[in-house]
């Protein structure tokens, strides 16, 4: 197909699930040949299922297939407007589809989408009852939804006490660092009806080291703000805040403070992702900011 861009629907239009199933371990299945055979990721068998590495598998355990979803393809689909669309990488959209370059589409032609597509996305707006009891996490988050205005505000726990607050600015004299170096998979900003992305995604091999954007204090640390998976959150000295989420494992602790280009955390594929990236986040305050502006 021509590329062109793509046909907004609502929603309820644009995907169909199919049953939730249940398959029973046989001998030789691997979670590789489980994948393939129903054309599910393995990292949703994984979540899905709670399983650990090594991952090994017992004959006769029962594994929970995740709910599979489809896109049905209009007119002017292209298999980047869609990705675009779910917030979903060509690569995994082409992979689980055995879709090859060109990647022509058919009209009507039913694509799978990886089982977190219509949950909860680490981009998305965050719900009130996703928010951490953190303060620090409180204080960045606020508790909005897709649904509401941008400019309604909340009412939220301050990063730090009344006496020491202070005025931080909208603009910033010096650049931070890039935390990592891979390809862009997701840009500030709309990326989908009702979503919207506070920082970017960049594509990086698992376990790749991530370093601060800039000196500061480690702030938090944890995996309590649900779809960010495991979150580092630094304040730096002009009260500007960088967010690190989707992170394998931390390498800093709450309350230590860092110099800038230190590594800081090993990029994964934990929360709302499929595949291992760094979700980064700038934010003057708790208003989130475009990255590219800031970095070299």
């Amino acid at each position: 197909m021509q590329s062109g861009r793509v046909q907004l629907l609502p929603l309820s239009s644009w995907w169909q699930t199919s049953s939730p199933d249940n398959i029973t371990v046989q001998k030789g299945d691997t979670l590789y040949s489980l994948s393939r055979r129903y054309n599910t990721p393995i990292r949703d068998i994984i979540e899905v299922n709670h399983l650990t590495p090594p991952y090994t598998l017992y004959v006769g355990r029962v594994l929970r297939l995740p709910i599979a979803r489809y896109h049905t393809v209009v007119h002017g689909d292209t298999l980047y407007s869609i990705s675009r669309h779910y917030n979903v990488d060509i690569t995994t959209l082409s992979k689980l589809n055995h879709l090859r370059e060109p990647y022509a589409l058919s009209i009507g032609q039913k694509l799978a989408l990886p089982a977190s597509v219509g949950g909860t996305i680490s981009t998305t707006s965050v719900s009130p009852a996703s928010v951490s009891s953190s303060p620090a996490v409180k204080s960045i988050y606020s508790a909005s939804t897709s649904s509401q205005p941008k400019t309604q505000t909340k009412s939220v726990t301050k990063l730090t006490t009344s006496s020491t607050q202070k005025v931080i600015s909208s603009t910033r004299k010096t650049k931070f660092m890039w935390p990592i170096r891979g390809t862009i998979i997701s840009r500030f900003g709309t990326i989908g009806k009702g979503r919207s992305n506070d920082g970017i995604n960049i594509k990086a091999p698992l376990g790749t080291l991530i370093k601060a954007a800039d000196a500061g204090k480690v702030v938090y640390v944890g995996n309590e703000l649900k779809g960010f998976g495991n979150l580092i959150l630094i304040q730096h000295n002009d009260g500007w805040i960088t967010a690190y989420a989707h992170t394998n494992s931390f390498l800093v602790k709450k309350g230590q403070q860092v110099q800038k280009g230190a590594s800081i955390a090993k990029v994964g594929s934990s929360g709302g992702v499929n595949i291992p990236q760094l979700h980064f986040e700038v934010r003057a305050g708790k208003k989130p900011v475009n990255p590219m502006l800031y970095l070299p």
